[in-house]
């Protein structure tokens, strides 16, 4: 049986302040990543840490070129914004978890259920095949 979000995960993780880091946010304004990194950072309150290939700053944040990158003082990481295609997700969600971050959220279209056991048994709250931006307004945000 695959995956099912649970909605009291997703209410939770968008309410409660914390760090995301949003893994595949670039400075190309015509990715979703984008707009969506600014609707977590701005209208939700949340703190974001761009990773990227190149490790490069995106509106104003210090960029990483992987999780394991994020320097002590940026941890723990609360949420790991997977904004990679399925084929790449599982590497990602591996470092999530060496990483000790609490949750992965994997964006609309994005799924890897070995990946969502993995995350799931070593403790973390996962979010799949969902936009943050999308279901915020179902709980008022």
């Amino acid at each position: 049986m695959g995956h099912t979000n649970d909605p009291a995960v997703i209410e939770r993780l968008l309410r409660t302040k914390g760090r995301w880091a949003i893994v595949g946010l670039t400075t190309n304004e015509w990715r979703s990543a984008y707009d969506v990194s600014l609707f977590i950072r701005d209208r939700l309150g949340m703190e974001i840490i761009p990773v990227n290939l190149r490790g490069d700053a995106v509106h104003g944040e210090t960029g990483y070129r992987t999780l394991g990158d994020i320097p002590a003082e940026k941890q723990p990481i609360d949420v790991v914004d997977c904004f990679v295609n399925s084929q790449k997700v599982g590497e990602v969600v591996d470092q999530a978890i060496a990483v000790g971050a609490k949750a992965v959220w994997m964006q609309l279209g994005v799924m890897d259920e070995a990946a969502v056991e993995r995350a799931k048994a070593a403790g973390l709250d996962v979010v799949a095949n969902a936009c943050p931006a999308q279901v915020a307004w179902k709980y008022n945000l």
